[in-house]
C-alpha cells in the first residue's frame, strides 16, 4: 500500500476529487469503500467535502495517473494530452480541470493523446475555421488485433450513425443516411497476435478510426464497442489502444500565425519507438 499526500485545490466531494486528480475509478471504488483518505489523521466518510487549501493522505497500491499532462500554453490555447476515463466536455471534463479553456474538437472518452483548446473567442474561432478547413493534421496510433499491411493507401467506406447507441456501423457502399468517411493507414509493427497502426482521417467523424478498422476485419484492442471482449481479455485492456501522438497546425488565421506550422508531439510508451 501506497501513501499519497496531496494538497486540495478545489473544494468538491472525495469522489470528485479522486477521479478529478487522477484515480480511476476502480481505483476510487476502493478506497471508498476502506475508507483510505484521511484528514488530520481521521478517515473520512464518502459523503464528506474536502475543503480548497487542506491536505490530505490516500492510501492506494498504485499512483494515480494525471488525466491531463499540459504540453504548451499561451495567452490564446492550451495544449494537454489526456488521459482515459475523461472526456472533453461536461462534469469533471477537460474543460472543468482547465478552467477558461474553451473546447474546439474532441476526442473520445477513452481515447488519449494530444487536445488543443482555445483561452478566448478570437483563438477559438480561429481554431475551429481551421478544423473546418482541413489545416490541423492529426496523427493517431493503435494497436490492432491481426496482421494488416497497410500502406498509406486512402480507405473510403459509409458511416451512419446511430445516435441514441452511441454507435456507428460501417458499409462498404453507400446505404440511407451514411456519410462518406476516408482514413489512411499504414502498418508501422506488424506482430504474431497485434499490430501497430498509424492512422490519419480527413473527415472526422464519430469512432470512425475504431469502427472503419473493426470493419476492415483489425479491431483496435481494448475496445469494448467496435472489438473482441475475449481477445480484450486475453490482453488485459480495459480501454481501446488509440492515442493522438500529434496535432500540427499548418494554416490557421493570420492574427495566430505564431501557431503556423506548430506541432505537437506526444508518443505513448507502447509505440515511440516506431512512429
Amino acid at each position: 500500500m501506497q501513501k499519497f499526500e496531496i494538497n486540495v485545490k478545489k473544494t468538491s466531494k472525495i469522489r470528485d476529487f479522486l477521479l478529478n486528480y487522477g484515480f480511476s475509478s476502480a481505483q476510487t471504488n476502493k478506497i471508498l469503500k476502506n475508507k483510505d483518505v484521511k484528514r488530520d489523521g481521521k478517515r473520512l466518510q464518502e459523503d464528506e467535502v474536502l475543503n480548497a487549501g487542506e491536505t490530505v493522505v490516500v492510501f492506494c497500491e498504485e499512483p494515480p495517473k494525471p488525466k491531463v499532462k499540459k504540453l504548451y500554453e499561451d495567452d490564446n490555447v492550451v495544449v494537454v494530452s489526456k488521459g482515459p476515463e475523461i472526456e472533453v466536455q461536461g462534469d469533471g471534463g477537460v474543460e472543468k480541470l482547465l478552467p477558461g479553456s474553451i473546447a474546439v474538437h474532441r476526442l473520445d472518452r477513452n481515447t488519449t493523446g494530444v487536445l488543443i483548446l482555445a483561452k478566448n473567442e478570437q483563438a477559438e474561432k480561429a481554431l475551429k475555421d481551421a478544423f473546418k478547413n482541413k489545416t490541423i493534421e492529426k496523427l493517431y496510433v493503435c494497436e490492432v488485433v491481426g496482421k494488416p499491411n497497410f500502406k498509406g493507401e486512402l480507405q473510403e467506406a459509409y458511416l451512419v450513425k446511430n445516435a441514441s447507441r452511441s454507435e456507428v456501423k460501417i458499409y462498404k457502399t453507400y446505404v440511407q443516411k451514411a456519410v462518406k468517411i476516408s482514413s489512411r493507414f499504414k502498418t508501422v509493427k506488424q506482430g504474431e497476435q497485434t499490430s501497430l497502426v498509424v492512422a490519419q482521417i480527413f473527415t472526422g467523424k464519430t469512432h470512425q478510426i475504431r469502427a472503419q478498422l473493426a470493419f476492415m476485419g483489425f479491431p483496435i484492442v481494448g475496445d469494448g464497442k467496435y472489438g473482441n471482449n475475449k481477445i480484450n481479455k486475453k490482453f488485459k485492456q480495459k480501454y481501446q489502444k488509440l492515442h493522438c501522438f500529434s496535432l500540427k497546425i499548418e494554416k490557421i488565421d493570420k492574427n495566430f500565425e505564431y501557431l503556423k506550422n506548430k506541432a505537437f508531439i506526444d508518443k505513448p510508451q507502447w509505440a515511440e519507438k516506431y512512429i
